[in-house]
C-alpha cells in the first residue's frame, strides 16, 4: 500500500470536499481517462481504475470515515478488505455507479437516457427577427408567423383512429424505458434507455389517425406577437412562454425564443448602454467656443463648446444612452468625440484672411501688396 497514491489527491479534491465534489471529480477523470475513449492506452487504462477505486471509497461514507482515520491501511488484508489490495465485493451496485455518470459511455450505441412515460415538457422553437437600432433602444412590437404544432381535433392528440385506442407496449410494459447489462471493467453495469418500439411513450398506436398519421399533432401556420423590450442588445433572446411544441403525455408546451439581431446605424455604435459618435464642428466654432448640434436618439440637441476646444474632444451627454432592461427609466450616456472640420476649398480672399490671422498669431507683419512693392522697387 506505501506505493498508493492519496485518493484525494486522486480526485483532485481537498479532504473537506462535499459528496457533489467528489462525484463531480470523479466524472471528468473517468470520461477523460475510460478506455472506451482511450483504446489500447495502458496508462490510462490504469489511471481509470485508480480514479475508480477512489470514487468508490471516497463516495461511500463509512469506507471514506475508515480511510480518512486510518488511510489505505483501513483496507489491506484482515482489515477489512479481502484477497489483499481493494475490495470491490461490498461496493454495492457498480453498475448504479456508472450507469448514473456515465450512460453516454456504455450505451453502445448512444446517449443513456433516464425516460419516463410521464408528463413531459414540449421542445423550445426558435426564432429570429431583425430590427433597428432606434428599436432597440426605445423597444417595439414585431409580428412572427411560424409553423407550429396543435392537438389533432380528430383524435384529440392521441394519435389514434378514432373509436380505437393505443394499447401498452409489450417490450417495455408501459414504463416507457428499457434496462440493458453490459460486462465491463468491473463487473455488469445496467443501463436505462428508451425503449425503442415505443419511443419512451409506453404506448403503441395500432390504427393511426388519418389526419396525424399518429402523432397526435398538426401542423398549422400561427401569428405570434413579440413584444421586444427596450434597451435589448444584438444577439439576445426573448422568451415567450408555452409558444413551442405541444408537451408530451399530458406536459406542458415549451417556450418560444427568439434571436433578436440589431441592424447597424450609420451614425451611433453602442457599447453596453452607452452610446458613442462623432459630431463635426467649424475651426471657427474650436477657437472662439459655440453652440454646436448633435445628433442624438432623441433627437438633435445643441451643445456649448468652450473657446479653443480641441478636435476629438470627448464629451458626455448624461442620460441620452440606451436604457437598461430592468428600468427603462434608467439609461446610459453618450459619449460624443468632436472633431475639427478643415475646409479643402478656399476663396482668394479666404486664403488672405487665414493668412493675415496666422501671420498674427506668428508675431509676424502682413505682407505689402504687390502694387506698393512695385512702386518702391522703381523709386529706389
Amino acid at each position: 500500500m506505501a506505493d498508493k497514491r492519496d485518493y484525494y489527491e486522486v480526485l483532485g479534491v481537498s479532504k473537506g470536499a462535499s459528496e457533489d465534489e467528489i462525484k463531480k471529480a470523479y466524472r471528468q477523470l473517468a470520461k477523460k481517462y475510460h478506455p472506451d475513449m482511450n483504446p489500447g492506452d495502458k496508462n490510462a487504462e490504469a489511471k481509470f481504475k485508480e480514479a475508480s477505486e477512489a470514487y468508490a471509497v471516497l463516495s461511500d461514507p463509512e469506507k471514506r470515515k475508515q480511510y480518512d482515520q486510518f488511510g489505505h491501511a483501513a483496507f489491506e488484508q484482515g482489515a477489512g478488505g479481502g484477497g489483499g489490495g481493494f475490495d470491490f465485493s461490498n461496493m454495492g451496485d457498480v453498475g448504479d455507479i456508472f450507469g448514473d455518470i456515465f450512460g453516454d459511455l456504455f450505451g453502445g450505441g448512444g446517449r443513456t437516457r433516464r425516460a419516463s412515460n410521464g408528463p413531459m415538457k414540449g421542445a423550445n422553437v426558435r426564432a429570429g427577427i431583425r430590427i433597428t437600432f432606434e428599436e432597440a433602444v426605445f423597444g417595439t412590437e414585431k409580428e412572427l408567423e411560424l409553423n407550429l404544432k396543435d392537438e389533432c381535433e380528430k383524435c384529440h392528440g392521441t394519435g389514434a383512429k378514432p373509436g380505437s385506442s393505443p394499447v401498452t407496449c409489450s417490450k417495455c410494459g408501459g414504463r416507457g424505458q428499457v434496462v440493458y447489462t453490459q460486462q465491463s471493467l468491473f463487473g455488469m453495469v445496467r443501463n436505462v434507455q428508451t425503449c425503442p418500439d415505443c419511443g419512451g411513450s409506453g404506448k403503441i398506436i395500432k390504427d393511426k389517425c388519418p389526419d396525424c398519421y399518429g402523432t397526435g399533432y398538426i401542423s398549422r401556420r400561427k401569428k405570434i406577437q413579440v413584444s421586444v423590450p427596450a434597451g435589448i442588445d444584438d444577439g439576445q433572446n426573448i422568451r415567450i412562454r408555452a409558444k413551442g411544441e405541444p408537451g408530451v403525455n399530458g406536459g406542458e408546451r415549451g417556450d418560444l425564443l427568439v434571436e433578436v439581431s440589431v441592424s447597424r446605424h450609420p451614425i451611433f455604435q453602442r457599447q453596453g448602454f452607452d452610446i458613442y459618435s462623432t459630431a463635426p464642428m467649424s475651426f471657427a466654432q474650436a477657437a472662439l467656443g459655440g453652440d454646436v448640434r448633435i445628433s442624438t436618439v432623441d433627437g438633435d440637441v445643441l451643445y456649448n463648446v468652450k473657446p479653443g476646444t480641441q478636435t476629438d474632444t470627448r464629451i458626455r451627454l448624461k442620460g441620452k444612452g440606451v436604457p437598461t432592461l430592468r428600468n427603462k427609466a434608467i439609461r446610459g450616456d453618450h459619449y460624443v468625440t468632436l472633431v475639427v472640420q478643415i475646409p479643402t476649398k478656399l476663396t482668394n480672399e479666404q486664403k488672405e484672411l487665414l493668412q493675415r490671422f496666422d501671420d498674427s498669431m506668428n508675431g509676424r507683419q502682413p505682407e505689402e501688396e504687390p502694387e506698393k512693392k512695385k512702386k518702391k522697387f522703381w523709386e529706389k
